[in-house]
């Protein structure tokens, strides 16, 4: 049977639900680990920086090579390592003598994967004929979403049913999904990536003021969606003090949908909406919802603000992409890499910062004391401090696209 674009479509959406496994299923064990491996918040915030720090290096890497070797071979590449990534993650911690080197390893085995993924998928869906490119992206964005919702409800029903002990299983069940496009992507259509005479070079790209706000734009996005959605379900447990299958629930997986709800609108009628002003919304809102969520006394309240959070960054990955797309048509796959690049610096550095400074602000006894006003202990103090200090990316976010030009005409680069 003859593949179609469609079937390529199609592996383009499995490709994003991988990237979800893999940036979603450890966040749900961050408890177990500590319990099991006695490892601090910190130590948890780093895993979380390797996983996006190794995608950035990955992203930098693969703007160079891409385009050389081809997408087929890359994005099969991709896959294979996301599989083998979440294979280690239930594999690696019980063979090695310092489980966390486990983690590490497993966690870098699976980032290569997902930094490539992040890198080839936008541009794969990009280059395929068709009109309406944003409500196209935001609509394949929005299959990243839909992952994270089946990773949290299906490894919270595991958890539940199988108990914590038998965690190790569920990566490897995982795996399966980047296993099975492994070989889907070997089958389908793709068109070649753009000639290099007709791409906008990358040295252009980089002397462009709009171009540098894109990038700072896309660290905002990284950093805001993450810090949330990374910390939730530990914020929910140990900040809001519910149980973790209410916290997972109302956390992370209505986080998530919420999120691919809004992708799939705007993919629905994107056309009909000025991207601009919608992103500018979004930051807003999330600004507000940072905010409720530390400051307001009553859990369901502050947890469902962390899941308005994820209606809230919705648009920002995914429009970014398109608004630079729209001012930069000949920006080809270096284009997407740079972005991806700067997205995974946000994803990285924000929930890194968040537990960093969730560390530090358990040992200030000033901040402790002024806590436990309001009832609050250590660790309560020390997450909320954390997830307001990552509240900064979304007011950045205001602020870069206050800068970013309005008209829709392409912008002019000199070659």
């Amino acid at each position: 049977m003859t593949k179609t674009y469609k079937n390529t479509l199609h592996a383009c959406y499995l490709g994003y639900i991988s990237q979800a496994i893999v940036n979603n299923l450890a966040p749900l064990l961050f408890i177990i680990f500590q319990n099991q491996y006695n490892i601090s918040f910190e130590m948890i915030g780093r895993l979380i920086l390797i996983n996006f720090g190794t995608q950035l290096v990955v992203d930098a890497l693969a703007v160079r090579f891409v385009d050389k070797i081809g997408y087929r071979i890359s994005v099969v590449t991709a896959h294979f390592f996301c599989a083998a990534g979440l294979v280690g993650l239930g594999t690696l911690p019980g063979l090695l003598p310092t489980p966390y080197i486990g983690l590490v390893m497993a966690v870098v085995l699976y980032a290569i994967g997902g930094g490539l993924i992040e890198v080839l998928v936008s541009p794969i869906v990009d280059s395929i004929p068709g009109d309406a490119k944003a409500s196209a992206m935001s609509l394949l964005h929005s299959f990243y979403c839909w992952g994270q919702v089946a990773v949290v409800l299906i490894s919270t029903l595991f958890i539940k049913i199988a108990g914590e002990g038998f965690w190790y299983i569920l990566p490897i069940i995982w795996a399966a999904v980047p296993a099975y496009n492994f070989f889907k992507f070997m089958g389908v259509p793709l068109v070649p990536a753009m000639p290099e005479h007709e791409r906008v070079p990358v040295k252009r790209l980089l002397k462009s003021r709009l171009f540098l706000i894109a990038m700072l734009l896309m660290v905002c996005a990284g950093a805001s969606e993450l810090a949330m959605s990374q910390w939730s379900s530990l914020f929910a447990q140990k900040g809001l003090k519910v149980s973790k299958i209410m916290g997972d629930l109302l956390g992370p997986c209505l986080f998530a949908v919420l999120m691919g709800l809004v992708r799939i609108l705007y993919g629905i009628y994107g056309h009909k909406i000025n991207l601009k002003k919608a992103l500018l919304a979004s930051s807003v809102l999330c600004v507000i919802c940072y905010t409720t969520a530390v400051f307001v006394q009553i859990p369901i309240i502050s947890l469902l603000s962390c899941a308005l959070c994820g209606l809230s960054v919705s648009l920002m990955w995914p429009g970014i992409f398109s608004l630079t797309s729209e001012k930069y048509p000949g920006g080809g796959t270096a284009m997407f890499g740079i972005l991806a690049i700067f997205g995974d610096l946000g994803c990285s550095v924000g929930p890194w910062v968040a537990g960093l400074i969730s560390d530090y602000s358990q040992k200030s006894a000033k901040l402790v004391e002024f806590g436990a006003i309001y009832g609050l202990d250590a660790q309560q103090v020390g997450l909320k401090t954390g997830i307001f200090a990552a509240t900064v990316f979304p007011l950045l976010m205001i602020m870069g696209l206050s800068l970013f030009k309005n008209k829709n005409k392409p912008a002019i680069i000199n070659r």
